[in-house]
């Protein structure tokens, strides 16, 4: 067996499904989970049709570099999303439908690292996406966490990472917005980093699953592509964008993506993916490119969103420290207490599950950025979220 495994941390829910274990919430209170972030918002109808008329295609083997139209809607909506140059993200060269953004993050891991050379790691923000760790472990590379605190606007600080850890650096990861914070860094942070990759030759894996979760229609979350194109860099060198379905489009069962950027990067990654085996079904590429050609349902499903943070954040008033996050639909409040105990205890009494901060990080010298934090998603209905946070302020000013 591969030992690397053995070096992999228990997934997050599974710490959490632990620290539940036993407990015995009041019966005449319904359960609300905030700790899982599956969208519960309804799914586009057009889509759900446009698979349903489909479903006979289930005869045929889809290939892995998808339907010629799935991959133009994907450059097309790329292009109009981060005002890039007409014709220069190519649908032929520069894309790849991918089921859901999970299995493609691992996998392109895979792809990236080189693990015959000596030390090779990967960087990531802490807290994190446990994939991104679990990836390099088992790719053969080393994990680097850096903190994104509350001081740094929960980004990481790029100008505190040692020569050193740079000249290791095969791949960086950043997660924008991010999970759990909802931080968006800006057009000239991600101008930045591509600069350093140049330096130090790795290369940059931007995880914007959550870009299109945000509060003002005028000021959407750039993208790294999006930057390339601002520094006149229309090859793209060094960088590759994931996008996801699943948030945008309330479409998480569908595991329907894509990766797209530097031509010579998803070339290698459509060379592993044929081996992978993990082309699309076919009438899942025709409910992705549906979603994909539309922005209608995108705006009304960010309305939701306003909607619950708005009345989420004014019952909490001040009795925990939180602030709305830039975007994402996670709430990142602090706790009086450890994270576990707050969320095992709120469980308890309240019938409310959210998600110890401290499960989401690693502890590094300057400690674990998680810690005395919880996650919330707000993903359950208005009522539901309205009833939760009720719960939770109720519970705090029980107790604290």
């Amino acid at each position: 067996m591969n030992p690397n495994l053995d070096l992999l941390q228990p997934y997050p829910f599974e710490k959490l499904r632990q620290l539940k274990a036993g407990a015995q919430p009041p019966a005449e209170l319904e359960h609300i989970a905030l700790s899982i972030g599956e969208p519960k918002h309804p799914a586009p109808q057009f889509a759900l049709d446009a698979l349903s008329n489909q479903l006979a295609t289930i005869a045929n083997y889809p290939v892995t570099l998808g339907l010629p139209e799935l991959r133009e809607a994907c450059a097309d909506w790329s292009t109009r999303r981060f005002n890039l140059k007409p014709g220069t993200l190519s649908s032929e060269t520069q894309v790849l439908p991918v089921n859901g953004t999970r299995e493609a993050l691992f996998a392109f891991v895979q792809v990236a690292v080189d693990s015959s050379q000596p030390s090779p790691s990967v960087l990531m923000p802490n807290p994190f996406y446990q994939i991104y760790e679990g990836a390099a472990i088992l790719a053969g590379a080393k994990p680097v966490f850096l903190n994104c605190s509350e001081e740094n606007g929960f980004l990481c600080d790029f100008d505190r990472v040692p020569a050193a850890t740079w000249k290791a650096c095969q791949l960086l990861f950043i997660c924008n917005p991010g999970n759990p914070t909802g931080a968006v860094m800006s057009l000239e942070q991600q101008i930045k980093l591509i600069e350093l990759a140049d330096e130090h030759d790795f290369i940059i894996a931007s995880d914007e699953c959550y870009s299109e979760l945000y509060f003002d229609e005028h000021t959407p979350p750039p993208g790294l592509l999006q930057a390339c194109a601002a520094m006149g860099r229309d090859d793209y060198k060094r960088c590759v964008i994931f996008h996801s379905l699943s948030k945008r489009s309330n479409l998480p069962g569908l595991r329907s993506g894509f990766v797209a950027g530097d031509q010579a990067i998803i070339e290698k990654f459509y060379q592993y993916r044929t081996y992978h085996g993990c082309a699309m079904p076919l009438f899942a590429q025709a409910a992705s490119i549906a979603a994909w050609r539309d922005e209608t349902h995108v705006v009304e499903n960010r309305e939701l969103y306003r909607q619950k943070f708005d009345r989420v954040l004014a019952i909490l008033g001040d009795s925990l420290p939180v602030i709305r996050p830039d975007a994402s639909f996670y709430l990142w409040p602090q706790t009086p207490v450890s994270d576990t105990e707050f969320a095992r205890d709120l469980f308890a009494e309240q019938h409310v599950t959210v998600l110890p901060g401290s499960y989401l990080a690693r502890s590094t010298a300057d400690g674990n950025p998680g810690s005395q934090r919880i996650r919330m998603a707000l993903v359950a209905s208005l009522d539901e979220c309205e009833q939760a946070a009720q719960r939770l302020r109720a519970f705090v000013e029980a107790r604290y």
